[in-house]
């Protein structure tokens, strides 16, 4: 009884696993276009970031250091700025909070590579679906055919026809593969980034430590400065105003 409802399934063709194929194509483009602005909108030239950076931190101008930050769209700039502001903690809290940063962006990263590897897994496998499906209408056809030489040519047909369903499951696959592993090449870059500017930022804190100075505390910023990582540089910041404080 299952089998012959199973065998009426697969009578039905295997055209619908092609028009799947086809979708599932379209979904596979469209993450790998939104992938690619993403990332285009958020790059810079890190080497030279990490350059700018170094430089005002060695003449300890943290004010200038966030700036610097402040004026790239990359990633890396963005979780680095969110985490200085623990740095008054010290070089582990400013670690501590460089993986947490991190690991806030990481969602943002990794979005539609999920979708991109379980296509490039799986794509292959439907299209196999879709093969074994038009076989076995294929040999059903074939019993019906008899002796007939014209029917079984239509068999022949009908068995080419099938195998065309692996051959765009591996179109689908091969593409979402390549893409997938070209988005995770790219974040690695930004964790390597990330961690380039966080060892600067952490040897800063860590001088100016055992010097016994006093680390800069940046202010705390408001929600709407949080969704950009960005602060104001209005607001001055509470060294600042005691040194002022002193020197009035």
């Amino acid at each position: 009884m299952l089998v012959e409802r199973l065998s009426r399934i697969a009578l039905l063709g295997s055209t619908w696993v092609l028009y799947l194929l086809l979708g599932l194509s379209v979904l596979s483009i469209a993450s790998a276009i939104e992938r690619w602005f993403f990332f285009a909108r958020r790059s810079d030239n890190i080497d030279s970031l990490a350059a700018r950076f170094s430089e005002a931190l060695e003449v300890e101008d943290f004010d200038l250091a966030r700036q610097v930050l402040r004026e790239s769209r990359s990633i890396e700039a963005r979780v680095v700025l969110t985490a200085l502001r623990w740095v008054h903690g010290g070089p582990r809290a400013l670690a501590d909070a460089l993986d947490a940063s991190m690991a806030n962006a990481r969602g943002q990263l990794t979005r539609s590579t999920y979708l991109l590897g379980t296509l490039g897994n799986n794509a292959p496998f439907v299209g196999l679906l879709g093969t074994v499906i038009g076989v076995i209408e294929a040999f059903h056809q074939l019993g019906d055919a008899g002796q007939n030489k014209a029917a079984m040519g239509n068999v022949m047909v009908g068995i080419a026809e099938a195998l065309v369903a692996t051959g765009v499951g591996l179109f689908v696959a091969i593409p979402a593969v390549v893409i997938y592993n070209l988005i995770q090449k790219k974040i690695s870059e930004v964790e390597t980034g990330v961690q380039v500017l966080g060892k600067l930022a952490g040897a800063f804190a860590e001088a100016r430590e055992r010097a016994g100075e006093v680390l800069p505390r940046m202010p705390a910023a408001s929600p709407a400065e949080s969704k950009v990582t960005s602060l104001a540089d209005s607001k001055p910041s509470l060294v600042a105003k005691a040194r002022a404080a002193e020197g009035g």
